[in-house]
């Protein structure tokens, strides 16, 4: 009996010394940061930021590798099935981590087992937009006007299943409303639609359209976040109307499975530090991202809420995965 509690306890700090060295040692190399998307979108962005950053912390290269394919999944997947030595970890969304397993028949990773949740970056702001001669200017009067005439108003998105559709599918229910849903090969299409007129709303990300609405091409209802958002104070959010509403949409970093806590800790101490610069908070406010970056804790609560959350609409609306 003695024997096998020395030999636990032996294990135990074996394992507990393994990962201590390793943090100890690292970083020794270079280190890969994947982005599941083309470059040029947000999330190329933040990860080139954080990367230099990082690369200025650790004294050692951090190389922004862009992986797209799949809507996301492919370079998620790679990142999921890598060495959880910290040398490889992964720029993901709150569509690669929440959405699309209920989206892709064969998806291929497990989100919460397969993956370590490091730190969310950022919350990337959605707004509900509409054409400047669209009669409501906010939910309220959203409401009340659809009710007036059922069965007439559309809004578009940048895809089924993206947030930007769900948040308007949690609109239709909460509110009680019919809003027919336009999906568009993404968000700069529907925003052209509702500039010309041809649809009246549309949910997109506040980077998208700020330029248009301090243009006064484009009027701002709402904002889907449960607080108003410091950079536009002056609008409601639609929770203010419909208590409980809330559609965020996110980026994070996440490692492969099984990180040793010593090597976690110090990799999200050094992207922490990355998005916490002054300079860095105001280039992503610039780009509608409202920085977050918080403990791997934290975030794998956060992470795990939105899929769960994700799943029972995307289900409750019928979206059926391909």
């Amino acid at each position: 009996m003695l024997t096998k509690l020395l030999r636990a306890v032996v294990a135990t700090l074996l394992l507990f010394g393994n990962g201590y060295a390793c943090a100890q040692g690292y970083p020794a190399k270079q280190i890969r940061l994947v982005v599941p998307y083309p470059p040029g979108a947000s999330t190329d962005i933040v990860a080139r930021m954080v990367a230099q950053k990082v690369s200025e912390d650790f004294k050692q290269p951090v190389v922004v590798e862009n992986r797209g394919g799949a809507s996301g999944n492919l370079g998620s997947d790679f990142v999921s099935k890598a060495a959880p030595d910290g040398y490889t970890f992964l720029l993901g969304t709150d569509a690669t981590h929440s959405s699309n397993p209920y989206l892709f028949k064969n998806f291929p990773f497990d989100v919460i087992k397969d993956t370590t949740p490091i730190t969310m970056a950022a919350k990337n702001i959605l707004v509900l937009v509409a054409n400047p001669k669209f009669p409501p200017n906010n939910v309220r009067e959203l409401i009340q006007y659809a009710k007036q005439h059922p069965g007439t108003l559309s809004y578009g998105s940048s895809g089924t299943g993206s947030p930007h559709h769900l948040a308007g599918e949690m609109l239709n229910e909460q509110a009680g409303i019919d809003l027919t849903h336009i999906p568009y090969k993404g968000g700069g299409p529907a925003v052209v639609d509702v500039l010309g007129g041809q649809i009246p709303l549309v949910f997109a990300s506040l980077v998208s359209v700020t330029s248009y609405v301090q243009a006064g091409k484009l009027k701002v209802l709402a904002v889907t976040e449960p607080t108003r958002y410091p950079g536009l104070l002056e609008v409601q959010t639609v929770a203010e109307t419909l208590p409980g509403f809330e559609m965020s949409s996110w980026l994070g970093f996440f490692g492969p499975p099984k990180m040793s806590a010593p090597v976690l800790a110090r990799l999200n101490e050094a992207i922490v530090k990355a998005l916490a610069a002054p300079e860095s908070t105001a280039k992503l406010e610039a780009q509608g991202l409202m920085v977050v970056a918080n403990s791997p804790e934290q975030f794998a609560s956060q992470q795990k809420a939105a899929y769960e959350k994700r799943g029972k609409i995307i289900k409750a609306i019928g979206i059926q995965p391909e």
